[in-house]
């Protein structure tokens, strides 16, 4: 008979991974629910459900610092930062619509968990970059803290960058702490319109190199602009790349226009001002264009900028696929025909995962399988395969953390 164990504190939480690690029974690791279906279906009859430890610790806005207990719905978190005009700078994206769960219903230990960073990733850094303490339990029952308040304060191996991205493979989360910052005074972004892949790589590339500080730069193809938040400025049929300026109000609207100016000769432009121009990159960041039948297979491939009208147009050119670009061009979603659509046979047999992963090729990346159908993402490798010494060296910070393989077994590598 299978348990969700639903503990109230940290210390409910050691005995519960104690238990666990003494009779060798794997445990599935829950925030509040919402990524669920992010990676590998997860190999165990239990669970632990840390939904009942929320609340935020301590909030100090002058430090530019914030703690909260693991299971603290991220909406909460965003509220209080909201009343004190600051912000999670990295963005992070609320993947709930995408994978069938409900809007805000993610926990902040979930987003440090699966490092979750939206467009201004490329500016303000990932999320582990501002994940400043942890207290957790390790697969061997044990509890144990690192880090602390401010930015430089690890002395030994920082064990925050370890955990963020680990999808509660390595610990269980109970407290965590993260560096916060203001929030801009003013938001707008450039629209060029019309551009193809590549000349609005150019256009990213060159608007990112300036001295304009262009927070977010991200490029939709026609048919994903048509949809979004730009298609009543973009018209008909109109690829679309967007830049994201933000700061003080004069500041804003000086770079705007001198952005513009140097863009001129590559694209006309338009220009999107506050609430038009927040709803735009909160679609981007929740990847709303693909939020649809869980059955349809989207991937998030991050790939050196250059080489991403290459991979994207492989890929379409094999599989059919609706696509758009964030970071620069750095990284590419990629969704493929769902059930009712006309998909080839290689995507319906692995998820397209044989074409993406071959399109990245020598340039190097990584492709990461984030929603299909829960056999599929049995069988095909959810996140990129890793080298021997790569594998060998994962296998050996596991063995440290829970070497009876308690903690979410699989959800990232079988076997792992």
């Amino acid at each position: 008979m299978s348990t969700t164990f639903k503990p109230e504190n940290a210390d409910q939480v050691v005995e519960a991974v104690a238990w666990a690690a003494a009779e060798a029974q794997p445990l599935e690791i829950l925030g509040r629910g919402s990524k669920r279906g992010f990676g590998r279906p997860v190999q165990a009859a239990h669970g632990i459900d840390v939904s009942g430890l929320t609340g935020i610790t301590l909030y100090e806005p002058q430090e530019l610092v914030l703690s909260a207990r693991a299971g603290t719905p991220l909406a909460e978190i965003e509220a209080a930062l909201e009343d004190a005009h600051q912000q999670l700078a990295f963005e992070p994206a609320d993947l709930g619509p995408l994978l069938g769960a409900g809007v805000g219903q993610g926990s902040i230990g979930g987003m440090l968990a699966c490092n979750l960073s939206g467009p201004r990733r490329i500016k303000a850094g990932a999320a582990r970059d501002h994940f400043l303490g942890v207290h957790a339990v390790s697969g061997r029952g044990e509890a144990f803290k690192s880090g602390g308040r401010v930015v430089k304060n690890v002395t030994g191996y920082d064990m925050c960058k370890l955990l963020a991205g680990s999808h509660g493979t390595l610990a269980v989360l109970t407290d965590v702490t993260v560096k916060v910052m203001p929030a801009p005074e003013k938001t707008r972004t450039v629209l060029l319109l019309g551009l193809d892949d590549a000349g609005a790589l150019a256009a990213m590339t060159q608007a990112l190199q300036s001295a304009h500080e262009v927070s977010a730069a991200a490029h939709l193809p026609a048919s994903i602009a048509a949809g979004s938040a730009v298609s009543y400025v973009a018209g008909a049929g109109a690829a679309v790349t967007v830049l994201r300026v933000e700061g003080p109000g004069p500041s804003v609207a000086y770079r705007c226009a001198a952005l513009r100016k140097d863009l001129s000769d590559l694209a006309g432009s338009e220009e999107l001002h506050s609430m038009n121009s927040t709803a735009l990159w909160r679609e981007l960041r929740d990847v709303a264009p693909f939020v649809g039948p869980p059955e349809r297979p989207l991937w998030r491939i991050s790939v050196p900028p250059q080489e991403g009208p290459r991979v994207a147009a492989e890929i379409v050119g094999s599989l059919g696929a609706a696509y758009f670009y964030d970071w620069g061009g750095g990284l590419i979603w990629l969704a493929l025909p769902g059930p009712d659509e006309s998909a080839s046979d290689g995507a319906a047999a692995d998820a397209g995962a044989g074409v993406v992963r071959a399109a990245l090729g020598a340039a190097g990346g990584h492709a990461m399988l984030v929603r299909a159908p829960e056999a599929l993402r049995a069988a095909v490798p959810v996140f990129q395969p890793q080298d021997p010494a790569m594998a060998a060296l994962t296998t050996r910070v596991k063995d440290g953390f829970d070497p009876k393989r308690v903690l979410n077994p699989g959800r990232m590598y079988a076997g792992v």
